[in-house]
């Protein structure tokens, strides 16, 4: 086993704290984050998000090893699609202890901006296939966790608007 990522042992809770902000913070983990939290089912494969974030895949591996190893997220398989060259069968998506440090750390407020920000990026045809892609459940404390209302667009009156 490793020593601890501070290399020191357990300060006491301002370590963990530090510890866990640094590991949200840093650039390339945190799009990431913000990727998963805007995309409609919380689950993204790796050309997903190399379109989104605009890193490398090379680096969107690196920093999704991480976040897997410090348990936030976790690599979903769609069995289905594993033997169809045009669909992904894998996926990222966060775990139940993901989403409680999300939430401790005020991510999860962010989710409809989040979402908006995603909605209205422009995607190209891979992307929207890959998007489109059947997918496995996320385990259900994450999803319900993950949910909030959206508003209805189609209900509002444009002529409120301005």
């Amino acid at each position: 086993m490793s020593e601890s990522h501070s290399g020191t042992t357990d300060a006491g809770p301002f370590a963990e704290q530090q510890r866990m902000f640094k590991l949200l913070s840093q650039d390339t983990r945190h799009l990431i984050i913000q990727e998963l939290l805007g995309h409609p089912t919380h689950l993204m494969s790796l050309a997903e998000l190399e379109y989104m974030t605009g890193k490398s895949q090379a680096a969107i591996k690196d920093q999704l090893e991480t976040l897997i190893e410090a348990g936030i997220l976790a690599q979903y398989t769609y069995e289905p699609s594993k033997e169809k060259r045009d669909l992904p069968s894998q996926f990222y998506g966060f775990t139940e202890r993901g989403v409680e440090i999300l939430y401790d750390y005020k991510y999860l407020r962010g989710l409809p901006v989040a979402r908006a920000l995603y909605e209205s990026t422009r995607k190209t045809e891979k992307i929207e296939r890959h998007e489109s892609a059947p997918r496995p459940e996320l385990p259900a404390a994450v999803a319900k966790a993950l949910e909030f209302d959206e508003p209805d667009l189609d209900a509002i009156d444009s002529s409120t608007i301005g």
